[in-house]
């Protein structure tokens, strides 16, 4: 079995059916193509938001049947059964998601148009008003040149009437456009800043969410080129989270994950620390300013804590513990290299015990426990 599937396997954290106190049995072996369906399951499962008629829990477990449907498939009909029940789902889930995407981008595009119709109006309106000034005006030209006193007394007065009120009704518009632009405005910037809000935050959580995490990695680096200021890059996963929500339900699985950023955000609580989760159980935390040592005693005290920490959700009390890999930035270190390195910091953890970190050197890691 290639070493990416073992890894897949191993990450999957499934009951793989040991029984009688016996040891532990090994994941099953799997081709490269299940594997390469599963992987893509996973990968969407840990990305997947709140639309209307489907409740993230609810899809995620559906997939999750899906992959182990699909892992323990013993002959080929079974398979194709699965697979064809996985198609009809898919088609069905996706059409509804592009339809609640496309309906957002809709509705935000309601609202600018309509602001731009407003604004639109208002110019109008002020290109009407200053079309009668021309005009008005010209008269008073002709009236100027007529040599008729009565047509320039009266050419005159009409004109700075028209003027006046003119003034007077662009003073009037201009303050109540100004007061609508402001409403409107503020409603847009309002709604632009929900939307950010949205795109940038993990729906379940509250942690940042993977496009928040790449943007800010970006920034990071930028920073780190310009002060070489240490910046170190945790990576954790939650132990064996697969089993909690099979053996609690996804419910119990998504109160996990809540309370785990709240521990993060305590242990992590510096105003400067980054908290993202990247999907499903995987999380990422940036510490700038923190070396690898620094990171790791902060590290060492968030395991401790989590360790000791009982949660209780209705009449179920649940422990768990996470395995952390830890990489600080090497100079000139692209953000794929940096993450690839605390990536495999982690998996050494996963694989060697769990319950621990992984301090990654320049190519290789170096176990702490």
């Amino acid at each position: 079995m290639k070493q990416w599937v073992k890894k897949l396997v191993d990450q999957l954290d499934m009951d793989w059916g040991s029984s009688n106190g016996a040891k532990k049995p090994e994941g099953p072996v799997l081709s490269e193509e299940r594997a390469t369906i599963v992987y893509m399951l996973d990968i969407y499962n840990k990305n997947l938001f709140e639309i209307p008629k489907h409740q993230v829990r609810k899809v995620r477990a559906k997939i999750d049947t899906f992959a182990k449907d699909i892992v323990h498939a013993q002959n080929q009909e079974s398979l194709n059964d699965t697979l064809f029940e996985l198609r009809q789902f898919f088609s069905s889930y996706r059409i509804d998601e592009y339809s609640f995407v496309q309906n957002t981008i809709d509705d935000f595009k309601r609202i600018i148009w309509e602001f731009a119709d407003h604004l639109s109006e208002e110019v109008n309106s002020e290109t009407y008003a200053q079309s009668d000034m021309d005009k008005s005006l010209a008269q008073l030209r002709e009236a100027v040149e007529s040599n008729s006193v009565e047509e320039l007394r009266a050419k005159s007065r009409e004109f700075i009437d028209l003027y006046l009120k003119s003034q007077t009704t662009s003073n009037e518009r201009r303050s109540k456009r100004m007061e609508t632009v402001k409403k409107n405005l503020s409603s847009v910037k309002r709604q632009l800043m929900e939307a950010n809000q949205t795109m940038r935050r993990d729906h379940l959580t509250g942690a940042h969410n993977r496009r928040s995490y790449d943007e800010q990695i970006k920034r990071y680096l930028q920073l780190n080129e310009l002060d070489k200021d240490p910046i170190t890059l945790v990576m954790l996963d939650i132990d064996f989270f697969k089993k909690i929500n099979d053996n609690y339900g996804h419910d119990i699985g998504d109160f996990i994950l809540q309370e785990a950023v709240r521990m993060l955000q305590e242990s992590f609580s510096r105003e400067e620390d980054f908290i993202a989760r990247l999907g499903g159980e995987e999380f990422a935390v940036i510490l700038p300013g923190c070396d690898a040592k620094a990171a790791s005693k902060i590290v060492d005290d968030a395991m401790a804590k989590i360790r000791k920490e009982v949660f209780i959700h209705g009449d179920h009390q649940i422990r768990f513990t996470v395995s952390m890999g830890i990489a600080q930035l090497i100079p000139g270190e692209t953000a794929d290299t940096w993450y690839k390195r605390a990536d495999g910091a982690l998996y050494e953890s996963k694989s060697t015990g769990r319950n621990k970190y992984t301090i990654a050197g320049p190519t290789a890691t170096k176990k702490v426990a």
